[in-house]
């Protein structure tokens, strides 16, 4: 029996309407509801593509361990990243163009304008097309990025500062595993490129510092890479070149012929021709040494760096320093012998460098010729450019052998070379920080410049006497030189057949002294004991 509505005597009926009088219609719910879900999803597949990206490691953090060492050097400890309060403008712009990921940059300071190189280069194959803006911001990104790839060097107190009268710090830059500053700008320069061209390759025609940096880097991210050398290389740079993992090819007597081969053997391959320029990236990489030494040294004063030809670490570098601090001083040091950067800055477009400048003594001090991104931010941004002779240079050499126990080149050592030759007279008693960018120097090349500076430096003299030909004579002559503390480095007797005199004959000795004062103390003793004697003047 179904149960009926209880009557309630005297109550007023009540209005029965149906349920769905108060509801919107189904089909509406429905399509509210569909609505929501696809809302709801397309928000959560965005956060997760978002995410996707963030999480995706980067070719510089996968080559770094945490706790590990890292993988191109010598300290335990992962560097330091870069200050917060300079990365707060970073922002990176990725596009495509011409198939290179590349990055637009400019460098500006306030009330500063925009520099670009209007150069173009049509006769590069295969060369990426980077935008020739560069600013503050680009170089704390490019620190940013290599910082897991190359070391970040010591700026150390340097013995030699009581010597020269002012507070000297050196950069050691010739510390990074192929012991050039160049990796900074090549690393950079590496990453910033498309996978697509990493898988392709990079080719070099070069025997200098920078194939060595591109030759363990393009390994080191495993990137094949080709490097072309002229048959005249030493060997003991080409072994070097394979040992970091490059294909060496021996291929034509000039450098002009392998660059021609290597061009031909690019564009043949699709192989990314690489050559040291003044690019926006490049420049950004060279310029994270600027920002390392303005963390390193407080209140500097100056800083010197190799300039010539190619000034990509002085430009760069330069910009960076002057936006930190523009009170501080910004020098560039070439050589005297072609002093390309002071006539380009003087009409003020580059000029050609001289071909003795290929010579294998400048071979990294010279290097190709700069554009005119480069000319534009040192015009721009540094003090100073000075010139230094080849005996300053050899003379630096020998000061950080014995003083620093460094081993550089001439590019290593051409910024000390200024404050030797005191061509700096201006930073007497101020704080100095000196850039020592290269330590690849040949053994044979290293004797040759070791033995001249020594002869420089008035530490080696070389004489001859006219003495009887007999042994009590030689005898003497050695216990005058031991009893000044000279050491004998070579001793010889010639006689002498067309003298009247058949028992006379010539000593020629070369000996070593602790400085010029011992030296001339030296010749002293033997012009009292021997008047004829002959002294050969360096």
């Amino acid at each position: 029996m179904m149960d009926c509505p209880r009557v309630v005597p005297g109550a007023e009926p009540l209005a029965i309407s149906s349920p769905g009088s108060f509801l919107p219609p189904y089909r509406t719910v429905v399509g509210v509801l569909l609505h929501f879900c696809v809302y709801f999803i397309a928000i959560l597949y965005r956060d997760e593509s978002k995410a996707g990206k963030l999480d995706i490691p980067t070719r510089c953090e996968l080559n770094c361990c945490k706790d590990g060492p890292v993988r191109n050097g010598h300290i335990g400890q992962r560097p330091p990243s870069i200050h917060p309060e300079r990365l707060k403008d970073f922002g990176e712009e990725d596009y495509l163009n011409g198939g290179v990921k590349t990055w637009e940059m400019k460098l500006t300071t306030p009330n500063e304008e925009l520099l670009r190189d209007s150069v173009s280069h049509p006769d590069r194959i295969s060369q990426p097309t980077y935008n020739k803006f560069i600013r503050f911001e680009d170089i704390s990104a490019a620190a940013f990025k290599i910082q897991c790839g190359v070391q970040k060097t010591l700026c150390t107190y340097s013995r030699l500062s009581k010597q020269y009268g002012m507070d000297l710090y050196l950069k050691k830059e010739f510390l990074q595993y192929t012991g050039t500053v160049k990796e900074r700008g090549v690393l950079y320069l590496l990453m910033s490129l498309e996978q697509d061209q990493q898988r392709k390759g990079v080719i070099v025609a070069s025997d200098s510092n920078f194939s060595m940096a591109v030759a363990y880097h393009s390994s080191q991210h495993q990137i094949p890479v080709f490097v072309i050398m002229p048959t005249s290389t030493l060997p003991a740079r080409i072994k070097m070149c394979r040992e970091y993992g490059a294909m060496v090819i021996s291929y034509g007597s000039t450098a002009r012929d392998s660059q021609l081969h290597a061009r031909r053997l690019a564009q043949e391959n699709g192989y990314l021709y690489l050559e040291e320029e003044d690019s926006a990236v490049y420049l950004s990489g060279l310029g994270t040494m600027g920002l390392e030494i303005y963390e390193q040294v407080p209140k500097l004063d100056a800083v010197i760096f190799p300039a010539g030809p190619h000034c990509g670490l002085l430009a760069g570098s330069a910009a960076a320093l002057k936006h930190l601090n523009t009170q501080i001083s910004v020098i560039g040091v070439e050589s005297e012998g072609f002093p390309v950067l002071q006539q380009s800055l003087k009409f003020g477009y580059p000029i050609e460098e001289p071909s003795h400048a290929k010579c294998q003594f400048y071979k990294d001090v010279g290097g190709p010729c700069f554009g005119t991104n480069s000319l534009q931010l040192t015009g721009k941004f540094v003090d100073k450019v000075v010139s230094v002779r080849e005996e300053d240079i050899l003379i630096s050499m020998l000061r950080l052998l014995e003083y620093e126990r460094a081993t550089v080149d001439a590019e290593g050592a051409i910024g000390l070379a200024a404050i030797i030759a005191g061509k700096l007279p201006e930073l007497k008693g101020k704080r100095v920080a000196v850039a020592v960018c290269s330590g690849n120097l040949e053994l044979p090349l290293m004797r040759q410049c070791i033995d001249r500076a020594l002869t420089l430096d008035n530490r080696v003299c070389k004489f001859s006497i006219l003495l009887p030909d007999c042994p009590q004579d030689i005898s003497k002559l050695l216990e005058i030189l031991a009893r000044e503390e000279a050491r004998v480095l070579d001793i010889k007797q010639e006689h002498l057949y067309k003298t009247s005199d058949l028992f006379t004959s010539e000593v020629t000795c070369i000996a070593e002294t602790r400085d010029k004062f011992h030296t001339a103390q030296l010749k002293n003793a033997l012009l009292d004991r021997y008047p004829v004697m002959t002294w050969m003047e360096r």
